[in-house]
């Protein structure tokens, strides 16, 4: 504990910012680090709000509900286009937009960046008064789109720490903006950087139970029954546990006020940055694998993109089946073997929201038929496998057809 507390008392105030500087080819003072990624959005759509009135955010159901709240806290509406099937992001062709649109979500699902149709994204967002196009990279950490002239594309630029994203830091995020805003929207990137840069940092509380979180889970899963499900319940009751995914954040709010991390997870995000390119490419070579031995599957289908060009450094590796019962098979049978499948995302918004009307989610699905169908068949696949896992997965998957 000494030599952490030595260690922190030695970082930089922006150290986190100059290191994601360093890794993206752009400038510290343009990097705010926040304590999780979801409080960051928050303050972007609260000042696009107050700047430029009530409007509309567009963007896709295929995704988390984390991704959402900080729209609805806002006091702005989601308005949801459907994903394009073989890049699983918002679809250039059919997003929503009007003169009331103030912000458009690209996200790379899973990692996944699609250059070409982040590009025409962002054509069509500019194309609108005072929109602003925002990149969740909260799956690819220090991964961004840019032009051909190697600028990044987006105005604003999200980037997790959290739970089940790349690092294995479980807290923080940071935000981008894009310098180019000075020019195009003075006032708002005054604002935004106002406030980002006087974020307070979270109190003693929230200190301890993030440094607690990762033994406090190592303890409750061991517990037998379902006695290490209610004992996390009732450690968030009381405050004593962090969940990765609040009850108040699956209604549409956020469990805190904006904040700073604290100067623990600043470095220990830190040195989980030393190891990315080693993360990455692990990750890259699990995909590899991955395509070679899925690629000519009958009984899934995988995204164009994921099988295009070098293979990225993906979160997961996604795979779609034709129903959500063959999803589920595949899923359990993966599980049984030790290959911890996910059903990202099913349901959308995942895990799932309490009340869709709250989320604005539309009762006419006629404009999210791709949407319905890949959240009905949705398969993960884990990206840290050995080749052994990888030949089990495929072998499992095609006894399923």
């Amino acid at each position: 504990m000494e030599e952490n507390r030595s260690e922190i008392a030695k970082t930089p105030r922006n150290a986190l910012g100059s290191e994601l500087a360093r890794r993206t080819g752009t400038q510290a003072e343009d990097w705010y680090p926040v304590f999780k990624a979801r409080y960051g959005m928050s303050i972007v759509f609260e000042e696009l709000r107050r700047l430029y009135g009530p409007g509309k955010v567009s963007t896709q159901l295929y995704t988390c509900c984390t991704a959402v709240d900080p729209i609805l806290t806002a006091g702005l509406t989601p308005e949801y286009g459907d994903v394009d099937r073989d890049s699983i992001m918002l679809d250039p062709h059919t997003m929503p937009e009007g003169d009331d649109t103030r912000a458009v979500m690209m996200q790379h699902t899973f990692g996944l960046m699609d250059v070409r149709s982040s590009r025409l994204l962002a054509e069509k967002t500019h194309a609108i008064p005072n929109a602003l196009l925002i990149e969740d990279s909260a799956h690819c950490v220090t991964r961004m789109v840019r032009d051909d002239d190697g600028e990044a594309l987006a105005d604003i630029s999200v980037h997790s720490f959290g739970v089940e994203k790349i690092l294995p830091t479980r807290f923080g995020g940071a935000i981008w903006v894009n310098p180019g805003l000075a020019t195009s929207a003075p006032e708002l990137d005054r604002r935004l950087r106002s406030r980002l840069v006087n974020l307070p940092r979270p109190g003693k509380r929230l200190d301890c139970v993030t440094r607690m979180y990762i033994n406090e889970n190592r303890v409750l899963g061991r517990m037998p029954g379902g006695l290490g499900s209610r004992m996390r319940s009732w450690l968030t009751r009381v405050g004593l546990y962090e969940p990765p995914i609040a009850n108040v954040e699956r209604r549409g709010g956020l469990g805190y006020e904006p904040l700073r991390p604290t100067p623990w997870i600043e470095m220990t995000v830190l040195r989980s940055l030393r190891s990315l390119e080693a993360n990455e490419g692990k990750r890259s070579a699990s995909v590899k694998l991955l395509r070679e031995s899925l690629g000519g599957s009958t009984v899934v289908s995988i995204p164009e993109q994921v099988m295009a060009g070098e293979p990225q450094p993906l979160l997961r590796f996604p795979v779609f089946a034709a129903s959500t019962d063959l999803a589920e098979r595949i899923i359990a049978a993966l599980r049984s073997t030790g290959v911890y499948a996910e059903r990202w995302y099913r349901p959308e918004l995942f895990p799932g929201v309490e009340n869709p009307d709250a989320y604005h989610v539309p009762h006419d699905r006629a404009h999210l038929k791709v949407t319905d169908e890949l959240v009905a068949g949705a398969i993960s696949i884990p990206t840290d496998l050995n080749p052994e896992q990888v030949n089990a997965v495929a072998a499992i998957i095609a006894r399923q057809g």
